[in-house]
Parts: C-alpha cells; sequence; structure tokens
C-alpha cells in the first residue's frame, strides 16, 4: 500500500471515530435531555439567587450597618465606653451591630470594637469572645487585634497563650511597626515565665531585622538581662 493511501485511510478512520464520538454523544445528550435541563436550570437559579442576594440584601445591610457603626465609634473616640458597647437609645452599639449584622464588614470590625472596649473595662472573658470572631487581613488592624487577644489572655493570667498570641500578631503581618511591638512583649512575658532563650530570640530578632524600630533602640539592655538571668538560673 502507497504512504498516500496509507495517510488517506488513516484520515478516514480518524473521521469515523469522530463520528462515532459525536454520535454517542448526541446519544447521551437525547437519552440525558431531562436531567441536564435540569441541571442548566439549577446552575442558572444559583447565578441569579447569588447575584441577587448581593444586591438586594446584602448591599443593603451593609449600608445600615455603615450607618449604624459610626455613632458607636464617635463613642469609642470620646471614651464613652457603654455607650460604644450598648448604644444611647437612638442608635446601637458595636453589641447589636455584631449580632444584627455579622455577615457585614461593618458587623466584623464591631466585634473588634467591642472586644477593645471590653479590653478597657476589665471584662476579658468578653474581650477574647468578640476578638475570636474578627476576622481581618489588614497590615496594622489584624496584628492589633491579635496582639489584644494577648493582653486580655495576660491579664487572666494565662502567660503561656499571651506569649502565643503576641507570636500570631508579630508574624502575622511583618513590618516595622507591629511586629518588633509584639516580639518585645512576647520576650518580656517569656522572662516572666523563666524561658530566658525564647525570650533572647524574639529580642535578637528585633535586633537583627528591625533595628530601626523604636523597640530596637534599648534592646541590648534587654537581651542583656536575659542572658544574665539565664546565666544564673
Amino acid at each position: 500500500m502507497s504512504k498516500k493511501k496509507q495517510k488517506e485511510k488513516k484520515t478516514q478512520q480518524q473521521f469515523e471515530n469522530l463520528e462515532e464520538s459525536l454520535s454517542r454523544s448526541e446519544l447521551f445528550i437525547a437519552e440525558h435531555q431531562k436531567l441536564l435541563t435540569i441541571i442548566v436550570i439549577i446552575l442558572v437559579a444559583i447565578v441569579l439567587g447569588f447575584f441577587g442576594v448581593k444586591k438586594y440584601y446584602l448591599q443593603p445591610k451593609e449600608k445600615m450597618a455603615q450607618e449604624q457603626i459610626y455613632p458607636a465609634q464617635q463613642y469609642f473616640q470620646a471614651g464613652s465606653l457603654d455607650k460604644a458597647l450598648y448604644g444611647d437609645g437612638n442608635s446601637l452599639g458595636f453589641v447589636d451591630i455584631a449580632k444584627n449584622y455579622g455577615i457585614t464588614k461593618a458587623g466584623n470590625l464591631a466585634d473588634y470594637y467591642a472586644g477593645i472596649c471590653f479590653l478597657k473595662k476589665g471584662n476579658f472573658n468578653n474581650a477574647i469572645k468578640y476578638l475570636k470572631k474578627f476576622d481581618c487581613d489588614d497590615e496594622v488592624v489584624g496584628p492589633m487585634a491579635k496582639g489584644a487577644l494577648g493582653d486580655a489572655y495576660l491579664s487572666k493570667g494565662d502567660k503561656s497563650k499571651a506569649v502565643s498570641y503576641y507570636l500570631k500578631a508579630a508574624n502575622l503581618k511583618d513590618n516595622d511597626f507591629t511586629t518588633p511591638m509584639f516580639l518585645l512583649k512576647a520576650g518580656e512575658v517569656d522572662e516572666m515565665m523563666g524561658n530566658y532563650g525564647d525570650a533572647i530570640t524574639a529580642y535578637k530578632r528585633i535586633q537583627q531585622d528591625y533595628f530601626k524600630s523604636k523597640e530596637a533602640k534599648n534592646i541590648e539592655k534587654y537581651i542583656a538581662r536575659a542572658q544574665e538571668l539565664k546565666k544564673n538560673k
């Protein structure tokens, strides 16, 4: 058989295979047309439902939450923590905003504010409750929330958890502001617990990686103190 005829035979076989494949697909569609139609309808309904919920439910709710949180933020800035938390009779406080608008960005932010308010008031269990619900990837606010959890646990006397959250705060976003701040706090609490090696590690990280930070100015003293305490342990 010549190469030309072989090529023609191969091409013909490919067309036959393609026709057979198409026939099988057409047969499958014909046999399952009702099921496929239902699946398409469901997918369209899901897509339309998603955009409908977003436009007619989530966006208006977000707007309402933003309007509600503004007065509470003003009370917070003024130091009126009870009104910030529970409202003034006309506007809601952070507690109700977090409860009623939890799925919104403002509702999530209300968790943070509520946690900080309770921390300032010395209600450490509620501070922990709200701060744990807060979720944020902001460069500063995210680490500050983790650090506030460390403060709450430290105030409760749980030094181990305090160090854990200080380190989470330090490592959440690597920057010259929050990272050395919480490394220093972690080191100081490690010293309280007698974990001088861990304290030295935290202090030296500030010295080496964040030497421009304000925490680095006197870090040699912290390192020397921890080294002396470790030596005499």
